[in-house]
């Protein structure tokens, strides 16, 4: 045994030693790359002054300019090599051997705890089944502190994950994902006590025999149907309650507020209807420097669409979002209406929703004067992702339509004058800046 372990160990110091030697490697060669480059510096500068003692001092001059432009070329040709700091390399291998030390201590406590099991069984002392009681009341003592831990993460942090929802629909989507998380939790929990207390009561006993039970339909047929019976009334929830939100009758679409969300790497554009109350077309060919929303200027719909620096919107009033995208595909998420879809190239997505909450409200309630409602992107799209958010407020219906006197027509003097120019007609009046 002595002879095996100490050629298990020569392994292992053997096996750091050829690490070793690999890791450092790279160095010996980087050290031996600058070594070449320096005696081929050297090389050039003695050609030069052996070149100026035999040629005319004119010559010379110009072999010695020469050869500092090969210098200086060469030497800028190796700055513009990239070079792995050593440092990285003696990073690695600390962690590479602090592994293998690792491994080496928990084959040593491994050995050991062999050693001790081959002492107990030449002594007479050795019990097969007292693994299997520590390894049951381990499982038990393991359910304990799992039931806490989920009673901790609801009693905890459950308030901290959910918010209450500001939106008609929203109560609709939380009842929802209440009821799935209710099942879903109770289905986790029985599970756990079931799998763990049956190991502990038919663990291997002395005077214990299995019972040989291949099959059973019954509990087969119970298993199967109703799982399925549960996550089919889940689905189905799911699919009406979805289409109650999306499915919005046309009387009732007309009659909300509409406003368009526009994305592109990386931020989002807002456009609101004028005093029409409809929002004009667009045509991406139609997209200019002055014109950077592709906004169809010869639909008069157009001529008095309002910017916005932010999303604002009226509490108890219908909201229809046209959402849109530049570039690539987006995603209009607003978590605390419960608002969520993707803004595709080529194609406009709509999302209709009635706001309950007023951002003031909104503030009390948490106790949080900074708080705000925001938009974000819900789809990896880029660099800028992190930061593609755009602030919402809810406001009384007063103060929302105050707040659109203050904002500026997308049909600005530029644009008036360059369609002017264009079609070789007068901007019209109503379409001046506010």
């Amino acid at each position: 045994m002595n002879l095996k372990l100490n050629n298990r160990f020569k392994s292992i110091a053997g096996l750091l030693l050829l690490v070793s030697l690999f890791f450092a490697m790279p160095s010996m060669a980087a050290q031996s790359d600058s070594t070449v480059v320096d005696t081929t510096v050297a090389v050039v500068t003695t050609a030069a002054v052996d070149s100026s003692a035999v040629v005319s001092d004119t010559a010379a001059s110009a072999t010695i300019a020469d050869a500092a432009t090969t210098v200086t070329t060469d030497t800028a040709k190796v700055e513009e090599v990239s070079t792995i700091d050593p440092q990285v390399y003696k990073n690695f291998f600390y962690y590479v051997l602090l592994f293998l030390v690792i491994c080496t201590v928990i084959a040593v406590i491994g050995k050991i705890h062999s050693v001790y099991v081959l002492t107990r069984k030449m002594n007479g002392k050795y019990n097969v089944l007292s693994n299997n009681n520590w390894q049951a009341i381990l499982l038990l003592v393991f359910l304990v502190v799992f039931l806490a831990g989920v009673y901790y993460s609801y009693a905890v942090w459950g308030a901290w994950a959910w918010s209450e929802a500001a939106t008609e629909h929203g109560k609709d989507i939380d009842t929802m994902f209440i009821i799935t998380l209710i099942i879903t939790t109770a289905v986790l929990i029985l599970t756990h006590i079931v799998l763990l207390v049956f190991t502990y009561i038919y663990r291997a006993k002395a005077k214990s025999q299995a019972y040989y039970y291949p099959h059973n339909d019954a509990i087969e047929r119970i298993w199967t149907i109703v799982p399925a019976i549960v996550l089919t009334v889940l689905v189905l929830f799911g699919f009406f309650t979805w289409r109650s939100i999306t499915n919005v009758p046309e009387e009732l679409q007309k009659s909300a507020i509409q406003i368009e969300v526009m994305g592109e790497q990386f931020a989002w554009h807002v456009r609101y209807p004028g005093v029409d109350g409809v929002l004009g077309k667009r045509n991406y060919k139609l997209t200019t420097p002055t014109n950077p929303n592709g906004i169809d200027f010869s639909d008069k719909y157009s001529w008095d669409d309002l910017q916005g620096e932010f999303i604002v919107i009226p509490v108890n009033k219908s909201v229809r979002f046209h959402i849109i995208s530049k570039d690539i595909i987006h995603s209009f998420y607003i978590p605390d209406f419960r608002v969520q879809i993707n803004a595709v190239p080529g194609m406009t997505n709509y999302f209709q929703f009635t706001p309950t909450i007023t951002t003031e409200e909104m503030r009390d309630r948490l106790n949080d004067p900074n708080f705000d409602f925001i938009m974000l992107c819900n789809k990896i799209c880029g660099s800028g992702h992190w930061n593609m958010g755009k602030k919402v407020v809810v406001v009384t219906e007063a103060e929302y339509l105050e707040w659109l006197t203050t904002q500026n027509k997308y049909f600005t003097e530029d644009l008036q004058k360059e369609f002017a120019t264009k079609d070789k007609v007068e901007a019209p009046k109503t379409a001046s800046l506010n």
